[in-house]
């Protein structure tokens, strides 16, 4: 399974159009759920991703300063962890960051550049991108 934990909630209709759309087009892969926390201050919301994390899972965490990785790069990443985790958890922190507790327990740290992006954009890029990584796995034709 997938999971993605996201500080804060999509408030505009289209963004929650186009996270539903890339949702629905992930289930034909595998089960991916998300989890919206409230956004409060940065310790707070470090105490309540830590009560969702599972020391089994993967935990990659959304970083500015983690590593860039191409789609190819990522589908690898993705391919290679569900040999010896059960599950990937995604998180993508608030407009604060990551707490540092949770950045401790992150086995990867991954960026998707060094531009900021608004809270509900990034959501739907790293949906994108994870579906990507389906189809590349796949070997199924996707637009460029």
């Amino acid at each position: 399974m997938i999971n993605i934990i996201c500080v804060g909630k999509l408030k505009d209709k289209y963004l929650v159009q186009m996270a539903d759309d890339y949702l629905t087009r992930l289930t034909k892969y595998h089960k991916v759920v998300v989890t919206e926390l409230k956004d409060s201050n940065i310790k707070a919301e470090g105490d309540l991703i830590l009560k969702l994390l599972n020391n089994k899972d993967y935990i990659v965490t959304m970083e500015i300063g983690g590593k860039n990785l191409s789609s190819v790069e990522l589908s690898e990443l993705i391919d290679k962890t569900f040999i010896s985790y059960p599950n990937i958890t995604f998180i993508i922190g608030g407009s604060d960051g990551i707490d540092e507790r949770v950045l401790e327990k992150s086995n990867f740290r991954l960026s998707f550049g060094r531009n900021t992006y608004p809270h509900g954009v990034f959501r739907c890029l790293l949906l994108e991108q994870i579906y990507r990584s389906f189809k590349i796995l796949n070997n199924e034709s996707y637009h460029k």
